[in-house]
């Protein structure tokens, strides 16, 4: 048992899409940023990196936390974290620790956390850390997240929570149905009584990233062309008028280039989508009015039914297959929608508690934002529900609450007083190893 309520713990989510961190008790995390890094293979000792800012090494020793590239004499390469990564740089790939929602890339969470206890000032020495985690996370990956923590930060406690358990938490509900639609991938996942029931846990591949994706290879098709924002400058020819001057960058990496395209997509994609109220087809949203879009460089573009098209590929992922260069996926028929991925989830459940699961579905994750998403979903999944289930979908109307409700359950329940008693001490780790970790965490 850790007695270690005198100072305030620290919550960390690293989704596919942004790591958000900050104190137990706040309302919002204190730092955010994305989750994929900027790299450079490093050819020896040379370092083309802007200079070190002055004091940061000092900052460092003093806070425990340790130097950004501390890994790069053993793995070669340059990690750029956070704000490092919106300057462009010659030869700098961007490169994600995840895959369909799991880490793939130990050494790049590590540089993320690091910048994360760098950003809120704090030696992890003296926080107990709450960390969220996927429902789908295996014992391995626990027990590789724990030992991290202690043996590379030396924190005093540590607490292991899944993803849906926290925005039910968050919610204030112990048992619901989670709906978690973040950037990699879209996880149903059935929560009672404050543990999350692993039979019931759906996946599928559809996520804002893939939505993104969509969007950009359609206007790419329809002849639009994204223009990175580094890869221009305006010039002023007369007052008030611009002409665009290209820059000619030839050693910018093309998962740069896409990931600068992908932010324009992304932001084309939250500022005009919309989920149509019935299942999207070709002729009847063929004249549907469009919306315009300011690029960065100028041009206006026109969207029109690919407004309405993208967003339902979360209910039919196979009009993804209409869109001219999108990757099919390796198994499309395992690919369900959404209403579909609900009614399969509380199916797994036991009967006894359908009823309540129907009741309490929970929208969160930054891609459950999109307009009419509630509305259709509740609408689709009570057409395919028992008679008698009383279908409720609920999200908050704050955008910003679905986005970071995985943290805010974290933050919520990391600062009562009668969670103290369940962290996994140093002292239990040093005592049964990283293993008890899984009786800890249940």
């Amino acid at each position: 048992m850790y007695g270690g309520d005198e100072v305030s713990a620290i919550v960390i989510d690293v989704g596919s899409y942004s790591c958000k961190a900050g104190y137990a008790g706040d309302d919002t995390p204190k730092a955010v940023f994305p989750s994929v890094v900027g790299a450079i293979e490093q050819t020896g000792d040379t370092d083309d990196s802007k200079p070190e800012k002055e004091g940061d090494s000092a900052s460092d020793s003093k806070n425990g936390a340790k130097p950004m590239d501390v890994d790069k004499a053993k793995t070669k390469r340059k990690l750029y974290v956070g704000q490092e990564l919106e300057f462009r740089r010659d030869h700098m790939d961007v490169i994600s620790p995840m895959k369909d929602g799991t880490v793939t890339d130990w050494d790049i969470v590590d540089n993320i956390w690091n910048h994360a206890f760098r950003r809120l000032l704090i030696n992890p020495e003296e926080h107990p850390m709450l960390i969220a985690e996927p429902s789908t996370n295996t014992a391995q990956q626990r027990e590789k997240a724990a030992e991290l923590m202690f043996e590379s930060y030396k924190v005093p406690a540590l607490f292991l929570a899944k993803n849906a358990v926290l925005t039910s938490f968050a919610s204030g509900r112990a048992t619901s149905l989670v709906v978690d639609s973040g950037g990699g991938s879209t996880v149903v996942s059935a929560v009672h009584d404050g543990f999350v029931l692993q039979k019931s846990v759906a996946t599928s591949p559809v996520g804002g990233e893939f939505l993104t994706d969509c969007m950009m290879k359609s206007l790419e098709s329809k002849g639009v062309v994204i223009r990175p924002r580094y890869s221009f400058k305006k010039k002023e020819i007369s007052p008030g008028e611009y002409k665009i001057v290209d820059l000619d960058l030839p050693n910018t990496t093309e998962s740069y280039r896409l990931y600068c395209m992908r932010a324009i997509a992304s932001d084309i994609k939250e500022s005009v989508c919309r989920v149509p109220d019935t299942a999207f087809d070709e002729v009847a949203y063929a004249n549907v009015p469009t919306t315009s879009y300011e690029l960065p460089d100028g041009q206006t573009i026109e969207v029109g039914a690919d407004r309405f098209k993208i967003p339902d590929i979360l209910f039919n992922p196979s009009l993804s297959q209409t869109i001219p260069g999108v990757d099919g996926f390796a198994d499309s028929n395992a690919v369900r929608g959404l209403p579909r991925m609900v009614i399969d989830s509380v199916n797994r459940c036991d009967v006894d508690i359908r009823k309540e699961l129907f009741s309490n579905i929970l929208l969160s994750g930054g891609s459950s934002s999109i307009l009419q998403l509630k509305e259709r979903l509740e609408k689709e999944v009570l057409e395919e529900s028992p008679q008698a289930a009383r279908v409720k979908v609920m999200a908050s109307g704050n955008s910003v609450e679905r986005r970071f409700s995985v943290w805010i359950g974290g933050s919520i329940l990391a600062s009562l007083g009668s969670f103290q008693q369940m962290w996994f001490s140093k002292a239990e780790y040093e005592e049964h190893g990283v293993s008890y970790i899984q009786r800890k965490c249940p």
